[in-house]
């Protein structure tokens, strides 16, 4: 790829993994290599799963998936060692950065770690100023910073109109999660 822009899907609504998931199969269908990471989080959610059997059964060296979180209950609070997994993920984006082993480098809810100050948003502003010129970065989550958002190049909202999960429907696997 001549050349990358940084792309940022953000808001309340339902899809912002889901397309940064899209984008991830069209990029390895073109034949581009993919580094998907995933913040605040940790477990077998149904993308990463789909995302490590993809990698092992088709993309054997094209995609890669790593989970910078804790396994945690959803709403407690955030810890010391959500703030260690989190920083670690920034430094592992910068490796593979520097690498030059991937076209795609998705950043699965950087922004919600950005948000609780897991991550400084100035080291995110910094990795997109300071990407190669060839990567594509993607970043996801509620909650983007307005500075992080100034920085990126395509920045997509997803806007919540109405949602089951407002009538009492737990997420769902396969769907929500």
């Amino acid at each position: 790829m001549k050349q990358g822009y940084t792309q940022i899907y953000t808001g309340n609504g339902k899809g912002k993994t889901t397309a940064s998931m899209g984008l991830a199969v069209r990029a390895l269908g073109a034949g581009l290599s993919v580094y998907f990471t995933q913040f605040t989080k940790k477990g077998k959610y149904s993308e990463i799963k789909a995302l490590e059997d993809m990698a092992a059964a088709l993309f054997s060296g094209k995609l890669k998936v790593e989970q910078f979180g804790v396994i945690r209950k959803v709403l407690s609070p955030f810890t010391d060692r959500d703030k260690e997994a989190a920083e670690k993920g920034l430094e592992k984006i910068r490796e593979a950065m520097d690498s030059g082993m991937y076209d795609l480098i998705i950043t699965d809810e950087l922004n919600i770690a950005v948000h609780y100050k897991l991550v400084d948003k100035n080291e995110v502003i910094d990795l997109i100023k300071t990407k190669p010129e060839s990567t594509e970065l993607v970043i996801t989550g509620r909650y983007a910073d307005p500075d992080v958002l100034k920085a990126a190049d395509l920045v997509t909202e997803m806007c919540e109109e109405k949602h089951y999960a407002n009538e009492g429907v737990p997420a769902r696997k396969g769907i929500e999660m």
